[in-house]
């Protein structure tokens, strides 16, 4: 079995994408990654919505804050994923030889309604899953079923 790869999730403000993303990553793929997020322009502080929708998957934000990517220093990633529907300035250890960046189109949640918001974060649950599911594929890890406790609060497939 290979290392954990590191993979960095970006989104602009690093308030609600990437925090959510970072979240589930770390619940549910500690064996397959190691997780961080930052954002373009960092906000004042993780949105309440984001807050409050990870709570309700059993996930705690409360010690997050939004991160600039200037702020990771010489951190490396194998894997950038990028939410901001933008071009990505240079980050600080990617790329090296062999770091992806890949593109996820999704929808900025920070002014949406609640019921959206939650939209948002179950479609970014479903990616990280997958991507969790690929990297312990390409890492010859057991697939077997999840952790109970990573099933808890979870509502329909991923």
């Amino acid at each position: 079995m290979s290392q954990p790869k590191r993979v960095l999730f970006v989104c602009l403000g690093n308030a609600c994408r990437s925090q959510m993303a970072e979240g589930f990553a770390r619940m549910y793929g500690s064996d397959a990654l190691v997780a961080a997020s930052a954002g373009l322009a960092p906000a004042m502080h993780v949105a309440s919505d984001t807050a409050k929708a990870m709570a309700e998957k059993g996930i705690d934000l409360r010690d997050h804050f939004p991160k600039s990517i200037r702020h990771l220093g010489r951190s490396q990633f194998d894997l950038v994923i990028n939410m901001s529907g933008m071009e990505l300035p240079p980050i600080p250890g990617a790329p090296t030889p062999g770091t992806q960046i890949r593109e996820w189109d999704i929808p900025d949640p920070v002014f949406l309604k609640y019921a959206e918001h939650c939209e948002v974060r179950d479609e970014i649950e479903r990616m990280v899953m997958g991507l969790i599911l690929d990297l312990r594929r390409a890492q010859g890890t057991p697939q077997g079923p999840p952790p109970e406790d990573a099933t808890r609060g979870r509502s329909g497939a991923v």
